[in-house]
């Protein structure tokens, strides 16, 4: 958050869109404040027929109507204002929800994707559906309860300025115990909204991974660490309940205990003849009815700070920085790919920088494969491209052009990025396919399918192309689901694809197909390739060989083998990989 913006300033530019209602709102809550201190003034007249003994039916009956009105008129304003805030609460919701979702859009992905999705939801739909109840039933709710002790204490003044003073007489000494028990309220509140996040993350954790807990015999280790998170947790709020319960308790006690002062100060007006007894008998129960509103505001002291956290970690992601955005498309007369002195930091610090110097082209059509040792840099080039950071120093170019003069939708429909991690949507496959060219028929899409060498899995599921993802995840190989995405890629027809562990989860048997579905993903396209597979790579134009973000060598399969021993040194494992699996395999089967 900005530090000259604080979070109601934040809540205020939210409320925005719907400022008319939440101040109809304020006003049908007054109204019906009003409406209900109606009823107060009839049983006062009624009263006073009945002390002066004047009392008819008539005039009975035209009091009675006119307390049943003012219960009407504050149950029909309290129910407009309650509407009226709870679209405001939710107009609210909508709002922060669309900003993070535009931010998130905006922001360095990079940046989004360094952020976990636990995270992510836990503020977009945790946190902002937090904000909700205090926001909808403040307005409604709490305008009554402060504007109904401030007209209760007013109109005790009309009777006599005394029985006003003594009505509120419990709440300085009421007052004491509560600060004792608000001591360090912020800093346990802060303690606990951690304690609570440390608790969801561990439970998450916990049940994404009862899988490989289960797999590897870890149910013991892992649940003592669940039971440790959760207990911690419980002992936390014991001892801070513990800790005030004794004064919120002495608080709440002393507060109604109105009556033991207003009755004998009450008597002792009445006495003297400064009280009627109609304006006793009123100024007691009055003074009855000031405190318990009050006291319903405590509850809201709670949801108020619930709704500052919710703010404070929206703003968070709202104010996340956005990458530079060009105004205007640029004609890229070819889609050469030029790295030129790319430096790159994640932290922006000199001495954690990822790529130092490099310089790489790409030539327009040509096939460029990134190989390694892990931690090499391989997918920092890659997903620089595709600009989910900006470099920290140097330029990268597509066609002469510096991608940061290029608009980013321009620059995403340009580059195709295929990663081993394949999210499908919940949707048909059909759909997910389409993902790469929305306005594309289903002739389009199923000759994408054919040529990404999806056509023959799809067509054995049930439903075929019409299966909903959700269902076919759990049937699909991790080697299918990257050609599901391979045909996004190819549907979408961006000249330039970018295959970051596209082969990841291919088997021996798949790996065949998986190059088809390469090859016509890529066939014209300018491509880079990262891979550990090197068999995939092997007829690439140029591979570049890079190591702890410098490039060691550049050149072709032949080339490489020859000049440099590191290269060679990986081609000798990955083939001694290779026939280890087809050993293993043979073995296996001889058993068999």
């Amino acid at each position: 958050m900005k530090d000259e913006q604080s979070w109601f300033q934040a809540l205020l530019s939210f409320a925005a869109r719907c400022k008319g209602k939440m101040i109809l709102s304020v006003l049908c809550s007054i109204i019906s404040v009003f409406g209900g201190f109606v009823p107060f003034f009839g049983v006062y007249q009624i009263l006073k027929l009945f002390i002066e003994q004047n009392a008819e039916w008539s005039q009975i009956l035209f009091w009675c109507g006119i307390c049943i009105a003012g219960y009407a008129v504050k149950l029909l304003f309290f129910a407009i204002s309650t509407i009226l805030s709870h679209v405001g609460a939710y107009t609210i919701l909508e709002t922060i929800r669309m900003q993070i979702a535009d931010k998130l859009m905006k922001a360095p992905l990079g940046d989004v994707m360094n952020k976990t999705i636990g995270q992510i939801k836990s503020v977009i739909v945790d946190r902002v559906e937090a904000i909700e109840p205090p926001l909808a039933h403040f307005i409604p709710e709490a305008t009554g309860n402060i504007v109904i002790p401030i007209a209760i204490f007013i109109f005790l003044i009309v009777f006599d300025w005394r029985m006003a003073l003594a009505s509120i007489a419990t709440i300085p000494l009421a007052a004491i115990p509560m600060m004792l028990m608000m001591r360090g309220y912020s800093e346990r509140y802060d303690t606990y909204m951690k304690s609570s996040s440390h608790v969801n993350s561990v439970i998450v954790e916990y049940v994404e991974g009862i899988e490989v807990v289960k797999a590897f015999n870890q149910a013991t280790s892992s649940y003592e660490k669940f039971d440790k998170a959760v207990s911690s947790f419980k002992d936390y709020i014991l001892d801070w309940y513990q800790s005030t319960w004794k004064m919120m308790y002495l608080a709440f006690a002393i507060l109604p205990t109105t009556l033991l002062i207003t009755l004998p100060v009450g008597l002792l007006l009445f006495s003297s003849g400064a009280l009627t007894p109609v304006e006793l008998c009123m100024c007691l129960i009055l003074s009855l009815s000031i405190i318990a509103p009050l006291m319903r505001l405590e509850v809201f002291v709670n949801e108020i700070k619930i709704m500052e956290y919710g703010i404070r970690e929206t703003m968070a992601y709202i104010n996340m920085p956005e990458l530079p955005n060009a105004d205007k498309p640029v004609t890229l007369l070819h889609t050469d790919i030029e790295l030129d002195h790319v430096s790159f930091s994640y932290t922006g610090k000199e001495n954690e920088m990822v790529l130092q110097d490099v310089n790489l082209k790409m030539p327009q059509g040509s096939f460029t494969a990134l190989v390694g040792p892990s931690g090499g840099g391989k997918s920092t080039v890659a997903r620089l491209i595709a600009r989910f950071w900006d470099v920290s120093e140097g330029s990268i170019k597509i066609g002469g052009v510096n991608i940061k003069d290029i608009p980013l939708k321009q620059l995403s429909d340009t580059v195709s990025f295929v990663t081993q991690d394949n999210f499908l949507f919940n949707c048909s496959l059909k759909e997910n396919i389409r993902l790469g060219d929305p306005s594309a028929t289903d002739e389009q899409v199923f000759a994408a399918a054919k040529a990404a060498c999806c056509d023959e899995f799809i067509g054995k599921l049930e439903k075929g192309y019409d299966t909903p993802a959700g269902d076919a995840g759990k049937r699909l190989s991790g080697g299918e689901k990257q050609r599901i995405a391979i045909a996004r890629a190819i549907l979408k027809k961006a000249p330039i694809v970018i295959l970051d562990e596209a082969t990841a989860f291919t088997d021996p048997e798949n790996e065949d197909k998986i190059q088809q579905s390469i090859m016509a993903l890529t066939k014209g396209k300018t491509l880079l390739v990262i891979a550990h597979r090197l068999s995939t790579i092997q007829n690439a134009d140029q591979i570049v060989l890079l190591k702890q973000g410098h490039i060691e060598a550049v050149g072709k399969q032949g080339e490489l083998l020859k000049s440099s021993p590191l290269y060679a040194d990986m081609w000798k494992a990955h083939i001694g990989a290779k026939a280890w699996a087809v050993s293993d395999e043979s073995e296996v089967a001889l058993h068999v």
